[in-house]
């Protein structure tokens, strides 16, 4: 994205603390030495969130140090915002997400052992170990394009992801479970990225493993279907 270095304030009650004033002077210009300031139109800051944008402008100007107030991003009527790209992706709203995002919302992770249970119902999958605070959408099955091994192959390929618990073989943990389409190989300890395409159904459980297997393969045919018509748009 081209940041060259990015800054992480702990919120803690010294910062919570700080007036719009002393939050200028103390943080922005003794400590970053900030030559020049660039923030939303809704950007709040100081004590109470009570420093507003034109503050910041102004009390910046104090120093001589430009501000640029940069306006909203609409989609239409509605306002882009982290927080309804979220909501989109907590109800499997892919569509919205994407629109929102202007890209499909995407997981990167490495490739853990798991249980193999994939591999003995003849759909092997590849155990995706995720940041810890990486959010994560509905769970359930999506239809994906999977990236970033050199070993899978020059162009993304197809996939499908199941995101929860299991419940069909009583599992206690959350995980993320890829099966590449029409390939196979080792995928162990690598870092694959996970473009989410589509949501395909909600995760259930199943009477019997044989159910399970029935219903991953009509999921493959259900993802293939979906990101052919994607990749002919």
């Amino acid at each position: 994205m081209g940041v060259e270095q990015l800054i992480l304030l702990p919120f803690n009650h010294q910062l919570a603390t700080l007036t719009p004033a002393a939050f200028v002077e103390t943080i922005l210009i003794q400590q970053l030495q900030a030559q020049r300031l660039s923030v939303g139109v809704d950007f709040r800051f100081g004590q109470q969130r009570s420093g507003t944008a034109e503050d910041l402008k102004a009390i910046a100007a104090r120093q001589g140090i430009p501000v640029n107030i940069v306006a909203l991003k609409q989609l239409g009527e509605a306002r882009i915002s982290s927080s309804s790209i979220r909501q989109a992706l907590l109800e499997g709203d892919l569509s919205r997400a994407e629109e929102l995002l202007g890209r499909p919302y995407s997981l990167t992770g490495r490739v853990v052992a798991g249980q193999k249970l994939g591999r003995t119902l003849g759909f092997p999958t590849a155990n995706l170990k995720l940041p810890a605070d990486k959010f994560l959408p509905r769970q359930g099955v999506y239809a994906v394009k999977v990236y970033g091994s050199a070993d899978v192959a020059a162009q993304p390929l197809s996939g499908v992801m199941n995101l929860g618990c299991r419940p069909t073989v009583n599992g206690q943990q959350q995980t993320t479970e890829i099966h590449v389409l029409n390939w196979s190989g080792d995928l162990y300890n690598q870092t694959l990225t996970v473009s989410l395409e589509a949501f395909l159904r909600p995760e259930q459980k199943f009477e019997s493993l044989e159910s399970l297997k029935q219903q991953i393969q009509a999921d493959c045919e259900a993802a293939l279907g979906v990101l052919s018509k994607r990749d002919r748009r």
